[in-house]
């Protein structure tokens, strides 16, 4: 990474850049904190074009047509050198907040970086030991490092500002000519009551005041700022206090897909997926067509077949195309392309999507219909915007528009995003079993208990009561796979963060029912073999039964199986931390939609659990 100084100030894994440290998060560095600017700041002759065109279709329904690419953060492999141009090639940040303290505690100075006040000091053999010092020398002869104010402003509208540090300890009164300021902190737990501003004329006040009730008495209003574009916009939303490296500081509005078989040969499979590229030489005779293929980007992927065997993959392609037989589905409906594709009958062999059908275990023929294992799969993930303070609807496609803050100043024409491989198993319900279960009335009079909290809880945060509810097919897979993650975790080898899942669930006339757990990491970890070994049904048979037995009883019962989600306006049922709840990058829906009490028998709830014998 970069900032937008030559300087070196750290590291960050690709997948990170999207979960995590996306463009406008802080990067909390040793010793600097940094905000990833926007896409207009970064190198994109370094960045490569990553071919998914069901991702691309899908990002340009909620940002628009001039998306052309997806490419990967900016990156040119690493060399001994270390002032080589390898050092100069990276994601732009920007440093935020602006406003250092100095780390003696005889000193405490606070104020912007502007000033002058703090030196940078760079390391090129070291990166991560980038940073700003100041000059009153401290204890001993070495300058204390400046550290970040552990302070800032944000609002529901995704913007983020500094805080302001002399409107607040002088309360809002003109600051006093040539004031100094010290951010200063009683006892040892850190906590705001004990961190006080004081100013050199006098003024001081207490970090509590800037939360709660009293910050709308002492915050001004927000000014509209994103650091990470420098631009402001108009803004009538509170502003509040958040420290630094909150958690609820940036939500990242992402999406992701399986690269799916385009064919069932690999090379016409190829051919689809860069036919953008290779529709230029439709228009070319064979000797002109080959000698232009050869300077292709696609050309070393393609290169294995023979150029003749790709000619004429590239004409059957444009036949097809031209017949219409290549449909497409609406480009925000993810899910349905990818059921087709695991439940398809046929093994499928290629180098990015590998499945083989195996057969069901014999203590779950009654209501497991199918098990695929998935030796090969690559997803795809693209991110497309974030927001602050409230979390995105999580799974919900194309939402909280008006609450999305923007990668960039301009509509963009490309997004990042991160390319992952890796295996999985995929389970399919049987559909009659779980339909005849949807219909039962107990199930239909815990609906309504789960659906009061879902109107609740949108209601809090203003949202239409009567939308987003997935149904209660969704919330049962849902925690039947959240019951199996776990304990494939403790058999697979992953931890149980490093397994994710996909579900499907849709009843009426093209209904779905099925649970995909897998791993995928842009290393070789997503490829171990792990998952797709315990698919088999000697293996799988036993530990769905452990699970399901483990999901019977929770360590925080009766409290967990008591849980009443209309109280708070919660979104699960019986799931807490100790049972159901899993990391971040597990869940699809941030370990919302849960309730054991639909999968099996708990202490005090009702018995409609799908397993109940």
């Amino acid at each position: 990474m970069t900032s937008t100084a030559p300087a070196r100030v750290g590291e960050l894994r690709p997948n990170q850049l999207l979960h995590t440290f996306g463009v406008g998060a802080i990067a909390d560095l040793p010793h600097l904190s940094v905000m990833l600017l926007g896409l207009e700041d970064w190198q994109l002759d370094r960045a490569q074009i990553i071919p998914e065109e069901r991702l691309l279709a899908a990002v340009r329904k909620i940002l628009g047509p001039q998306v052309a690419t997806l490419r990967t953060p900016p990156y040119t492999p690493e060399e001994t050198d270390p002032f080589g141009d390898w050092t100069r090639v990276g994601v732009p940040v920007g440093l935020f907040p602006r406003w250092l303290r100095c780390s003696n505690p005889q000193c405490n100075r606070l104020a912007p970086v502007t000033t002058g006040l703090f030196d940078l000091i760079t390391s090129p053999y070291a990166p991560d030991r980038t940073r700003y010092v100041h000059s009153c020398r401290g204890q001993g002869r070495n300058r204390p490092t400046a550290v970040p104010a552990r302070f800032v402003l944000a609002c529901s509208d995704g913007h983020m500002d500094d805080f302001p540090w002399i409107y607040f300890v002088h309360r809002g009164a003109d600051a006093c000519p040539g004031g100094t300021l010290k951010l200063i902190g009683h006892g040892t737990t850190g906590e705001v009551t004990s961190v006080y501003v004081e100013c050199s004329c006098g003024a001081r006040r207490a970090m509590s005041e800037a939360y709660g009730e009293a910050a709308a008495r002492s915050l001004p209003g927000c000014r509209g700022r994103h650091p990470h574009l420098g631009a402001f916009a108009p803004c009538d939303a509170p502003a509040r206090t958040v420290a630094l490296g909150a958690t609820n500081s940036w939500f990242a509005m992402q999406m992701s897909v399986f690269s799916l078989p385009k064919a069932t040969e690999p090379l016409d499979h190829a051919v689809s997926e860069h036919f953008k590229q290779l529709k230029v030489l439709t228009v070319l005779d064979d000797q002109d067509a080959g000698d232009v293929l050869q300077h292709l980007q696609c050309w070393p992927e393609l290169e294995p077949f023979g150029t003749q065997a790709v000619l004429e993959a590239i004409r059957r392609h444009t036949a097809t195309a031209k017949s219409g037989a290549t449909g497409e589905d609406d480009a925000l409906d993810l899910a349905t392309p990818e059921w087709r594709a695991f439940t398809d009958p046929g093994a499928t062999d290629l180098p990015d999507f590998k499945t083989r059908r195996t057969s069901v275990p014999a203590t779950a023929t009654e209501w497991l219909d199918e098990v695929v294992l998935v030796p090969r799969l690559r997803e795809v993930a693209a991110l497309y915007g974030f927001t602050r303070i409230d979390a995105p609807e999580w799974g919900v496609l194309g939402t909280d528009e008006h609450r999305l803050a923007p990668l960039s100043t301009h509509a963009p024409t490309w997004l990042p995003c991160a390319e992952m491989r890796g295996e999985g198993v995929f389970l399919r319900f049987q559909e009659d079993r779980i339909a005849a279960w949807e219909a039962l009335p107990d199930v239909a009079d815990r609906q309504k208990v789960l659906v009061a909290a879902h109107r609740k809880w949108r209601a809090q945060r203003n949202l239409d009561p009567d939308d987003g509810w997935p149904g209660m097919r969704y919330l049962l897979l849902h925690t039947i796979s959240h019951v199996l993650i776990r304990q494939l975790a403790l058999e697979a080898g992953y931890s149980a963060a490093g397994i994710s899942e996909r579900i499907y669930a849709r009843g009426g006339t093209d209904p779905m029912a099925g649970v995909l757990l897998y791993t995928a990491a842009p290393d070789s970890e997503g490829t171990l073999g792990g998952l797709v070994d315990l698919g088999r049904p000697e293996r799988l048979g036993p530990l769905l039964d452990q699970a399901l037995d483990a999901a019977g009883l929770c360590s925080s019962d009766p409290l967990c199986a008591e849980h009443d989600p209309r109280v708070h306006g919660h979104l699960y049922g019986a799931a807490c931390h100790a049972c159901l709840f899993a990391a971040e990058t597990t869940c699809e829906r941030g370990n919302q939609y849960l309730d054991r009490t639909l999968v099996v028998d708990t202490l005090t709830g009702p018995a409609i659990g799908f397993f109940t014998p």
